[in-house]
């Protein structure tokens, strides 16, 4: 734990700065583009980012973080794979956007494919150095560049919307990002040779890349699928609601999940290297990650339409019961994004491509069915599709680990109850802010509350939890009186 402070320091620091950012632009951009507008936004960023999973991983980030033993040889090659896979899509992003815009009957989506065409084809710089900064867990540099690109994303796309850029506004706000992140990277890491062309020992790469990228592709298909078939069978007021909806349920990945998913992946391969008990690792870390996003999601949940209100404005109230709907069935998921990096360590990359090929199919086809009905259906549904995915997910982990479903038992135990002190917290807390408060008041109200009854569950259960927060301020403590001491000598 110790050994892994700064680095979450530093991810934290980069998240919550990119959190307030993407909340200050998402409340512009919610007064400055109609559903509508949204939703021809998010289908063009879906279709790209179908285009472009599968191809990410040959020679992408994960690859040059597990390779056990890198040279520069590596980095050359993996970038020069990834650049060309790139560089194709970018080409099929292009050649396709004419013949979506008459799919979908939406002539703005050519132009937008385009620009996601552009975008794409400026990738391969920043995700090679940045996999290369994750791997040398130099996150301190990593957030520094990240949240430039993320301010850059974030204003530029206010801006050309402010200008009446429509749904184009986001796009342009994203390769204005990706152009800043680009730039900023290679002046942090200016070590051109890692960039130099090379296919030597390819065949390592797509060795690795045929599992994960298919594993990659699935699950994006499967995340960007309601977007798709709701902006084809129903309209792009369906798809802006729903992607909404999705983005607002996510708030909890972007408060605490995306502070440790750039870590997870780089810290149990060198656990696994280290010949360190993942077992333990694995339980352990299910109790801390239940811990905070069954009472985060709950609250979400709970509080939805007065964070709707206050955070977006009244005009989106429509998404509050697909938000409840999703909340529910991500409740599931405590342990999903520990699937991947764990599998991956062990050297089972294939496994994570037999379980994703086994839960999403039935997934995708329920979803399909539930369209016909409506995009609250397909909220719906997700309350089957997503508990069956962590199911069989969970089931391969074990299996590999040798873990018992009274392992799964004992180590979410405590956390259930904690769940029910916070949920009971919320309740107290929605019940005295009087009826007439305004939105934001009696959000702030529950929120305290909610985390009060939180808080009051970690001590009275004596959660692990508890353990590593104390120990986490007593290292913020020390780290801060160390500088203060070094900038006084």
């Amino acid at each position: 734990m110790s050994s892994l402070f700064r680095p979450i320091l530093f991810s934290a620091l980069e998240r919550y700065g990119s959190l307030l950012f993407f909340l200050i632009s998402a409340a512009f951009l919610a007064r400055l583009l109609s559903p509508e507008e949204f939703g021809i936004c998010s289908l063009a960023l879906a279709l790209a980012n179908i285009l472009t999973s599968y191809f990410q991983e040959f020679g992408g980030a994960n690859y040059l973080i597990q390779k056990p033993v890198l040279v520069e040889r590596n980095i050359r090659t993996a970038f020069t794979v990834t650049s060309i896979a790139f560089l194709c899509v970018a080409l099929g992003l292009y050649a396709v956007g004419n013949a979506a815009a008459i799919f979908f009957r939406q002539d703005g989506l050519h132009i937008g494919m385009s620009l996601c065409a552009l975008n794409v084809a400026l990738l391969p710089v920043s995700i090679t150095l940045s996999a290369l900064l994750r791997r040398e867990m130099a996150f301190g540099a990593l957030a520094r560049c990240n949240l430039a690109a993320t301010f850059g994303s974030s204003f530029s796309s206010v801006v050309f919307a402010a200008r009446g850029w429509s749904f184009l506004a986001p796009i342009l706000g994203m390769l204005t990002g990706t152009v800043v992140l680009t730039a900023v990277l290679l002046a942090c890491r200016p070590k051109l040779r890692d960039l130099k062309p090379s296919l030597q020992g390819f065949r390592d790469v797509f060795e690795f890349g045929a599992y994960s990228s298919s594993v990659v592709v699935i699950n994006v298909f499967y995340q960007w699928f309601p977007q798709l078939v709701l902006g084809r069978i129903l309209d792009f007021s369906a798809v802006g609601l729903y992607s909404r909806a999705v983005s607002v349920t996510q708030l909890f990945d972007r408060f605490f999940l995306q502070i440790l998913n750039p870590i997870i992946l780089p810290a149990i391969s060198a656990h696994a290297r280290a010949g360190g008990d993942l077992k333990s690792a694995y339980l352990a870390a299910i109790e801390l990650l239940s811990a905070v996003q069954w009472p985060s999601l709950l609250f979400v949940a709970m509080t939805c339409d007065l964070l709707i209100v206050t955070w977006l404005g009244a005009g989106w109230i429509d998404v509050v019961p697909l938000v409840r709907a999703l909340c529910i069935a991500s409740l599931s998921l405590f342990a999903a994004c520990l699937t991947y990096p764990v599998l991956v360590g062990i050297g089972r990359v294939q496994d994570t491509l037999v379980s994703s090929l086994i839960s999403l199919p039935p997934s995708l086809l329920i979803t399909f069915v539930a369209s016909f009905w409506g995009v609250q259906a397909v909220a719906n549904v997700a309350i089957i599709a997503l508990p069956f995915q962590a199911a069989v997910a969970i089931w391969f982990v074990s299996r590999r680990l040798a873990i018992s479903p009274m392992d799964l038992a004992h180590a979410t135990f405590k956390s259930f109850i904690v769940t029910i002190f916070c949920v009971a917290g919320i309740v107290l807390g929605l019940t005295v802010s009087t009826h007439g408060a305004r939105p934001m008041v009696s959000l702030i109200t529950a929120g305290i509350f909610a985390f009060a009854g939180w808080w009051l569950g970690l001590v009275t259960t004596n959660h692990a939890l508890l353990v590593r927060v104390r120990s986490f301020t007593d290292g913020v403590a020390l780290f801060s009186r160390v500088r203060l001491s070094l900038n006084r000598k």
